[in-house]
């Protein structure tokens, strides 16, 4: 008796993206790579330095556009031309987490968890501090959550920065050396954290990282070598 199981389809695709830059003289930052995400992957991005791995990863966040190829969100096309449309994208299917954290400086952890909230505006003012405080509690915050970012550690803030990725729910959480700005404890929570994501809720996380060593916890490896995928293991 044969199996069926069942098909998904892919949170984010690339399809033969290439994406140069320069005029003139052009770079090739990334080579005729085709790629698809699934539903509830943590996937490592490796490679060496110059190699292409953030400018990948910012092609699978719609923060950059392809000079040629396709990409596909759920199934659907998403325009490359169209940069309101993939901001509309990005805010409501992707999360961001970099390796400096980014947080507004003015405001409090609980308020810049808020922010991607109040960008997509569909919830209530009082639902937006809930789900806020909700969030940092979950990741052992709830007593910094009124806290300004230049008081708290530097794995705190990076929890922050993951809390606010988290704001609205995303699909796939993309993150660009989430530890590289960390000390060891620091960096052994925050991927705890990522790896509960995917073990508990089932989102996906696509990370970019030179730590060999965190890259192995993943669910599957990509190595980038001069723009193009050399390697995929699961």
């Amino acid at each position: 008796m044969t199996i069926q199981l069942p098909v998904t389809t892919p949170l984010i695709e690339l399809r033969h993206v290439t994406k140069t830059i320069g005029d003139g003289v052009e770079t090739t930052l990334v080579r005729d790579i085709s790629l698809a995400i699934e539903p509830g992957e943590f996937v490592a991005i490796t490679g060496p330095s110059g190699s292409g791995k953030s400018s990948l990863l910012y092609l699978l966040g719609l923060l950059d556009a392809p000079t040629s190829g396709e990409v596909f969100m759920q199934g659907r096309p998403v325009p490359v031309d169209d940069e309101a449309q993939r901001a509309r994208l990005r805010l409501k299917h992707l999360g961001f987490v970099f390796q400096f954290h980014f947080l507004l400086t003015e405001f409090t952890s609980l308020m810049n968890v808020m922010l991607p909230m109040r960008a997509l505006g569909k919830i209530s003012e009082a639902q937006m501090k809930d789900r806020a405080l909700a969030l940092l509690a979950s990741l052992g915050l709830e007593a910094h959550a009124h806290k300004l970012p230049g008081q708290l550690s530097g794995g705190q803030r990076q929890r922050v920065a993951i809390a606010r990725a988290l704001a609205n729910e995303p699909h796939v959480i993309l993150a660009d050396e989430p530890t590289g700005n960390l000390d060891s404890q620091s960096s052994e929570q925050v991927l705890g954290v990522l790896r509960r994501l995917v073990d508990e809720t089932k989102r996906s996380i696509v990370m970019v990282t030179h730590d060999l060593g965190l890259a192995a916890r993943a669910d599957r490896q990509l190595r980038i070598v001069d723009g193009r995928i050399s390697n995929d293991i699961t």
